[in-house]
């Protein structure tokens, strides 16, 4: 049965799957009747800042607030052994977990 808004309660189930949003019969009827009126006023708040406005994902320039990259020297591989319980051939050694080879 099509809405005469052109969204049918299919379309609306169809929507809620893609969102993974579980609606009851009741929620898909509601929503079948109320989806045209938010669209609606999505469409006019995007026409409100008209062309001269650019687009933006938010209201405020973003800068990056992270340090830059330095490269330091790492531990050796002594040093960072030095705390291990056992090591093998520069790297540490564990108990064995799995019987296979």
């Amino acid at each position: 049965m099509s809405e005469p808004s052109g969204i049918s309660r299919a379309d609306v189930a169809h929507l809620a799957g893609l969102a993974r949003i579980d609606l009851s019969d009741a929620e898909l009827d509601r929503l079948a009747g109320e989806l045209p009126a938010i669209l609606q006023h999505v469409a006019a708040v995007q026409d409100a800042a008209g062309p001269q406005i650019r687009p933006m994902s938010h209201p405020q320039p973003i800068v990056n607030v992270f340090r830059e990259d330095i490269v330091v020297p790492g531990l050796t591989p002594d040093d960072a052994l030095a705390g291990a319980p056992a090591s093998e051939d520069q790297r540490f050694l564990v108990p064995r977990i799995l019987g296979e080879d």
